[in-house]
């Protein structure tokens, strides 16, 4: 075990991409522990000397988190809130964007148009946690709508999106808070604000994780038959050309002023599994954990309760068969991700570093029981499968940390 950042704030690692190409580097953002967004840098610490470097560091009132990296360059996407933030508009989820930092210049990931007819190609509102493709062409977030949520917060439902290269982006209409965008982006989720309780219906899509380079998993927020939620796992197949991601279909890419921007012509998100009637229905929402496929792209793992109420790893393939519980542990703590063989998983389990065989469910610690246990927010492995970093609290401030896999 090693702790690699000392300085007396906090480090905050994003949930999977944390490292650069080489696994010389861990970048995080430097937001106080919580929900406040006031991180003013994106950095990344070399895990062998301990330098730190500034990778952007915001201006005009802006601040900026949530840093992913791009699997083979130096290229990182990150949010940014507003620049020159007033009372009318001020940093939340529909306000929000994301940025490319590249070769030491920066350029807008989504462009923005909330003013009707609005433009295909841009949101109309805030994208959250840029994650990208694992061979880096497209780029998978959330998103919250501006336009919807004037009209009514209710209205304004989570969905995920995606950015392609299909780009540029320039909004037509004339608002002070509209910008261009680098990229070309759509959402691939549908909801819907009264979901039909029983059915496939959504009201929420988040926690996306790409399946390939084609297809995002995620996870959606159905109702039972008695009016309850349960998150379920979704998926759904992505266009394979530029055509594809530019045809749109019943309904406007763009939106309308009553509706949210629609997917792509052809793009349906599929139901995975079917939990209703469990004892323990849906996917648990503590840990908070993002849907992961392996390397291969054949098998999905997320955490569901077992018949004891326990917060287990399962698995599942992205036609929704084979469904099966790989951990029967005391519980996992914390997000997940996999090993880049693909044979293991990590995460949390009793307030140490655990590596897990998916295919029989052994338990190998990598950590010892300390005081301080490791932040269920981010287990990240090295590209090379030889380090896995995590987030720990020392004297206050969360630091980074990283320890050998022997994997």
């Amino acid at each position: 075990m090693q702790q690699v950042t000392f300085a007396p704030r906090h480090h905050q690692l994003t949930n999977i991409n944390t490292w650069t190409p080489d696994g010389q580097w861990l970048v995080y953002d430097v937001r106080p522990s919580g929900a406040s967004f006031t991180g003013e840098t994106i950095e990344r610490v070399n895990v062998t000397t301990g330098e730190v470097e500034v990778i952007y560091r915001a201006i005009n009132g802006a601040h900026v988190g949530v840093v992913t990296v791009h699997p083979a360059e130096e290229q990182y996407v990150f949010i940014r809130g507003p620049e020159n933030p007033d009372a009318d508009w001020q940093y939340d989820f529909h306000h929000r964007q994301g940025v490319i930092a590249h070769n030491g210049q920066t350029s807008n990931l989504d462009a923005m148009d909330i003013t009707a007819p609005y433009t295909p190609g841009a949101l109309r509102g805030g994208s959250h946690v840029h994650v990208f493709s694992p061979d880096g062409r497209r780029v998978s977030f959330t998103y919250n709508d501006h336009v919807l949520h004037e009209r009514d917060p209710a209205l304004d439902l989570r969905n995920v999106g995606v950015a392609v290269p299909y780009g540029p982006v320039s909004p037509a209409g004339a608002h002070p808070r509209n910008y261009g965008g680098s990229r070309w982006c759509v959402l691939v989720s549908r909801t819907t604000p009264t979901p039909a309780p029983g059915s496939d219906d959504i009201n929420r899509a988040y926690e996306e994780g790409w399946v390939g380079n084609d297809r995002l998993a995620f996870i959606g927020d159905t109702l039972s038959a008695r009016g309850e939620k349960v998150p379920e796992l979704f998926i759904v197949d992505l266009p394979k050309d530029e055509p594809g991601w530019k045809c749109a279909g019943a309904t406007p890419l763009q939106g309308t002023p009553q509706t949210m921007p629609a997917p792509p012509a052809g793009v349906m998100q599929r139901r995975l599994t079917f939990t209703h009637q469990n004892r323990y229905p849906g996917l648990v929402s503590q840990p908070r954990h993002w849907v992961r496929s392996n390397p291969q792209g054949d098998t999905l793992a997320f955490l569901m309760r077992d018949d004891n109420g326990v917060a287990q790893l399962w698995c599942i393939s992205p036609q929704g068969e084979n469904l099966r519980q790989v951990t029967t542990a005391s519980g996992v703590q914390s997000a997940f991700n996999w090993h880049p063989s693909g044979k293991w998983l990590g995460f949390v389990l009793e307030n140490r570093l655990a590596l897990c065989d998916v295919e029989t469910g052994e338990i190998t610690f990598l950590t010892t029981d300390r005081e301080n246990p490791p932040s269920a927010d981010a287990v990240v492995f090295s590209p090379d499968g030889a380090l896995i970093a995590w987030m720990e609290d020392v004297d206050g401030y969360r630091q980074l940390w990283v320890a050998p896999t022997q994997r």
